[in-house]
């Protein structure tokens, strides 16, 4: 695809490096299907190599700058942006997300899984310390993520017992901001012998505890190592299984803030509405992050306060984007915590 000609507005990104997401297998395997070709990749970070005088005005951001790329784009005029809740945006939202438009919409380069990317009028971006490598710098998106779930959206405060489902790094980081904010107790949760690796380096994130679920009661180890009836927060990061729904309901005490982030996927087995009603519990779901998280992720990403440097991680270029990908998702071997394509 052709560079296209920037003008007033826009500019382009020449891509450093691109996390990968599970998004991006469901998009891989069809399980999300779009309806057209693309380019993928949404966890982008890279170096600006041209910019519109009005893009520069509005992003606060000049050429050789080193940036991230919110997935998201955000008009600022309309009343979610203006409310701070862009990713609703009345003239973009869904349709308009980095890594998922067609590649005939002009100039086509809508995605980190390439070369160099076009930024939008409406794009959004964010300042990445130059002390940072690229692959992982690009752990802004998940980090996000788990400051978002893990802290804000429970409001997780001093003394909170706190449940992790999911010990990908969205799940840790979830756990790393449980600390910060403050919890006296987390656990992280996993499943299988795929996960074993994943809950290892769950330690250094601030778990005090870990469990597989299918060879330990989480709700039991939760009571007796936490001396807790259940936790204060419960945060659900899986994807595509059902019963870390119904886990979370169990492992909620009264009263409990549980954030679910992850899709299901199908039905949920034995879950009991009515445990909603008795346990008085605050239920929240969960899309996607906001600038406010990112730029606390670059913050954490940039103190060095958790290990993410040295996350099990596997890099490849976009001869190996395949692979990778389905490595990432166990299709060819245990995947390692964080996966990131470097162009």
């Amino acid at each position: 695809m052709a560079l296209p000609e920037v003008g007033e507005d826009g500019g382009i990104l020449q891509v450093e490096a691109c996390g990968l997401c599970g998004t991006d297998h469901e998009l891989y395997t069809g399980a999300l299907n779009p309806g057209f070709a693309f380019v993928p990749g949404h966890e982008v970070v890279g170096t600006i190599v041209e910019i519109g005088d009005r893009s520069r005005q509005r992003w606060g951001v000049g050429e050789g700058d080193r940036v991230a790329v919110e997935v998201f784009q955000s008009c600022r005029s309309c009343r979610a942006c203006r409310s701070g809740t862009y990713r609703r945006c009345e003239q973009h939202g869904l349709a308009d997300m980095y890594g998922m438009i067609s590649v005939d919409r002009q100039p086509g380069l809508w995605g980190g899984y390439a070369t160099y990317q076009y930024l939008a009028p409406d794009s959004m971006l964010l300042p990445v310390p130059g002390s940072l490598p690229a692959e992982v710098a690009v752990a802004f998106n998940p980090v996000g993520a788990g400051i978002r779930w893990g802290a804000t959206l429970p409001g997780t405060k001093a003394g909170d017992v706190v449940a992790v489902l999911g010990c990908g790094i969205r799940g840790l980081a979830a756990a790393a901001a449980a600390r910060v904010a403050g919890a006296a107790f987390v656990m992280v949760t996993g499943a299988g012998e795929r996960d074993h690796q994943r809950l290892e380096q769950a330690g250094g994130f601030g778990a005090d505890v870990v469990v597989d679920v299918l060879e330990e009661d989480p709700v039991a180890v939760l009571r007796a190592r936490s001396g807790s009836a259940g936790a204060d927060v419960v945060i659900d990061v899986t994807a595509k299984a059902p019963s870390a729904f119904t886990q979370a309901m169990d492992l909620a005490a009264p009263g409990a803030s549980v954030v679910v982030a992850g899709t299901r996927g199908g039905e949920v087995p034995g879950f009991n509405p009515d445990v909603l009603v008795y346990k008085e519990l605050r239920v929240q779901g969960a899309l996607g992050v906001d600038v406010v998280a990112y730029s606390a992720a670059l913050d954490m990403l940039a103190s060095g306060r958790f290990p993410f440097a040295e996350l099990s991680r596997c890099t490849a270029g976009l001869d190996e984007a395949e692979e990778l990908v389905a490595t990432m998702a166990g299709e060819r071997s245990s995947p390692p915590v964080h996966g990131v394509i470097v162009p």
